[in-house]
């Protein structure tokens, strides 16, 4: 399995979103203003799930729009968090 389908399967459990809304999700798909389930609330259920999932801490400060702007920059950052 790739890493954005990961990613998806992550957002789908965490947000609780129809999955087939999710399977529409594509790498340019926006997150943050998009999805109504992303708040703040969302967006710590997610990062928390993400460390779990995959064994690492994310800091507050490297968390910001930008990380979490489309499927692909969520994807992006994770790759780097797991290099």
């Amino acid at each position: 399995m790739s890493l954005i389908n990961d990613v998806k399967r992550i957002l789908r459990d965490t947000l609780v979103l129809d999955q087939e809304r999710v399977e529409r999700l594509n790498s340019d798909s926006p997150l943050l203003g998009d999805i109504v389930e992303l708040d703040s609330v969302g967006v710590v259920s997610v990062l928390t799930a993400l460390e779990e999932e995959f064994g690492i801490a994310v800091d507050d400060d490297e968390i910001s729009a930008d990380v979490f702007k489309t499927l692909g920059s969520l994807t992006e950052f994770l790759e780097h968090k797991i290099a």
